[in-house]
């Protein structure tokens, strides 16, 4: 197979979709890989890397579009390459098309075969192409929710761990995932006192066990919300539906309950956000305000840390690259049915329910175009 590696356009995202390593591993097992030149220069990769592991070096976008049978992003795509991808062409990366309806009628009409990163499962259940880079944001917005709660960055001016005879920040993780639980354990570290929610009872047994003793997992309701808000420093929400548009926890007139100076880092942006008065950002602008509470919204926090990001995204989606690049879409996915849960749009039709539902699209199961 011709599989295309492109250079990220969106705003402040220096990721590349795959390393020189990874590259290297698809060349030896037969296939031809087109590298868009300077894709990994963000991420530290020259394109001498990609060179000798076996890529062939191309000059723009459109001639990877024109060429490979299947596209590897990071994000989705710009409207600006909406016209370049072809009709049966494989692109795969992160789509999150429940919160974006351009895109996913702009899929539609290139009758594309979209996989989509974040909806593929593994035999658990689990979304082993969402959790490197859930656990990297994760990580991230504690560390972003300490940095804006200094004074010069518009905060309380509380330090997150306090010092001996001062009390430290007070921190609310919505969500007990592997964003939550990261978020959570990294807070934890710097010696926040962490409220972790979630609605699983057995997962909050499990976080119970596992988490330090200043981390007080909470069954999650809109009335222990309401209650923990006022006296919250951060509040970082990391709430996920699977495939779907993630619900506002936290509602505009809550905020008034805030003290001014708190923040909300609301990592579920880039499937619509969980706080009512979210809005996409970027690392060049990625704050403002709202009732006095600084609201950070970054889409691609990952894109911050783009080395560290890039290899962990490589380990993970190199074995379903490999496996599409060998069997095609269609035999890949009747052999792995977590590939299969990554078919988001195939041939104009939407395969997945959350986003037809969230658009009130037609919806056609996958299994339906299987066979």
């Amino acid at each position: 197979m011709i599989i295309g590696i492109l250079k990220e356009i969106k705003t402040e995202e220096n990721r590349v979709c795959m390393t020189p390593a990874g590259v290297d591993t698809l060349v030896q097992e037969g296939h031809q890989v087109l590298v868009e030149k300077k894709s990994g220069l963000g991420s530290n990769f020259s394109d001498d890397q990609y060179r000798d592991a076996g890529a062939e070096l191309v000059t723009t976008a459109a001639e990877v579009y024109q060429h490979a049978e299947m596209v590897m992003h990071v994000k989705e795509p710009q409207p600006s390459e909406y016209e370049m991808i072809r009709e049966g062409q494989i692109v795969f990366t992160y789509f999150h098309f429940a919160a974006a309806e351009e895109l996913t009628k702009a899929m539609i009409q290139r009758k594309a075969v979209c996989i989509a990163y974040e909806t593929i499962t593994d035999r658990d259940g689990r979304l082993p192409l969402l959790t490197p880079m859930s656990e990297v944001a994760g990580r991230m917005a504690a560390q972003e929710a300490a940095k804006y709660l200094e004074r010069s960055q518009g905060g309380r001016g509380l330090l997150v761990g306090g010092v001996p005879g001062v009390a430290p920040a007070k921190v609310i993780v919505l969500g007990g995932g592997v964003v939550g639980t990261q978020a959570a354990l990294l807070a934890c570290g710097l010696g926040a006192q962490v409220y972790l929610l979630d609605t699983s009872l057995p997962r909050l047994r499990y976080l119970s066990e596992i988490m330090p003793k200043n981390c007080t997992p909470l069954m999650s309701s809109p009335a222990v919300i309401r209650e923990l808000l006022p006296q919250a420093d951060a509040v970082i929400g990391a709430v996920l539906i699977h495939g779907g548009k993630a619900p506002h926890l936290i509602t505009r007139d809550m905020l008034k309950t805030m003290q001014k100076g708190s923040v909300l880092v609301d990592v579920a942006i880039d499937q619509g956000g969980c706080f009512e008065t979210s809005k996409p950002t970027t690392h060049t602008e990625p704050t403002y305000e709202v009732d006095g509470i600084i609201h950070y919204c970054v889409a691609n926090m990952p894109g911050a840390v783009p080395l560290t990001s890039t290899l962990a995204l490589t380990n993970a989606t190199l074995p379903y690259a490999r496996a599409l690049a060998k069997y095609g879409w269609k035999q890949a996915a009747l052999r792995d049915p977590g590939i299969a849960e990554g078919l988001n749009i195939i041939a104009g039709q939407v395969t997945y329910q959350g986003v037809a539902e969230a658009f009130n699209l037609n919806y056609t199961p996958v299994s339906e175009l299987l066979h």
